[in-house]
């Protein structure tokens, strides 16, 4: 017997997910093992419980669909995103979802999505969806809401990556479980790598300072000094060149 389906549902409205909890239990491989009202529930419903699949909602407040796909911890679950947006807007979304729906759902698209959903190789993740404004981070049972803009350099940590912000105290370095590439993917061409494990944030970058053997070092708005390895200076300069 195929094991079922578990679902999380993630709407800031109410009607809206129980309407498509309503049509997602007429199929009964689907189990619907929780519902989030927000970003910040979703996020730790999913380290809790980690389903196999979410419907997220694109527009919600706060943190929208966007932060909390680019926040899902790996191996992450698949995504079918939610949205009241027509389908021309929808086209940024389809490439990194199993599929999407358009409210009100109806039975026969909640059908086709089970149906991929069932047919899924792997959970895709990002690749053509827009990057997100926001960052969510699971800490000791509270959500830490973190903006893409404040995020100085990545740095790779075993599973996880040290995200360097520019905020002046406290924990300036929080940790994100997912890896270096994945996460870069979800944040676009606003950050570039400079070495295997590290990545900077193009818009915070100050000064390029040659070293020996094609090696540079990267000095940051907040004066940090990143490692720029020889393999991924040029990248990082072609990058800033088109900046302008």
């Amino acid at each position: 017997m195929t094991a079922p389906l578990r679902v999380l549902l993630v709407d800031d409205e109410a009607p809206a997910r129980a309407r498509l909890k309503r049509l997602l239990l007429a199929h009964p491989e689907v189990q619907v093992i929780a519902e989030a009202r927000d970003g910040a529930q979703a996020l730790q419903l999913v380290e809790q419980q980690r389903p196999d699949a979410l419907f997220l909602d694109v527009q919600m407040p706060d943190v929208d669909g966007l932060a909390v796909a680019a926040s899902l911890p790996e191996p992450a679950p698949a995504i079918v995103f939610v949205s009241a947006f027509d389908h021309y807007a929808l086209r940024a979304f389809d490439a990194a979802a199993i599929d999407y729906l358009l409210k009100p759902a109806d039975a026969a698209h909640v059908a086709r999505a089970v149906r991929r959903l069932h047919a899924r190789p792997a959970s895709p993740r990002a690749g053509a969806r827009p990057p997100p404004a926001q960052l969510l981070i699971v800490e000791r049972g509270r959500t830490r809401v973190i903006a893409v803009a404040a995020i100085q350099w990545l740095e790779a940590a075993d599973n996880y990556v040290a995200l360097h912000l520019a905020e002046p105290a406290g924990d300036n370095a929080p940790l994100m479980r997912r890896t270096l590439a994945a996460l870069l993917a979800d944040l676009g061409d606003g950050f570039v790598r400079t070495q295997r494990g590290a990545a900077v944030a193009l818009a915070q970058v100050r000064e390029v300072v040659p070293l020996g053997k094609g090696d540079a070092q990267v000095h940051l708005a907040g004066g940090a000094v990143v490692p720029c390895s020889r393999q991924h200076r040029i990248g990082l300069m072609q990058r800033l060149a088109e900046r302008g």
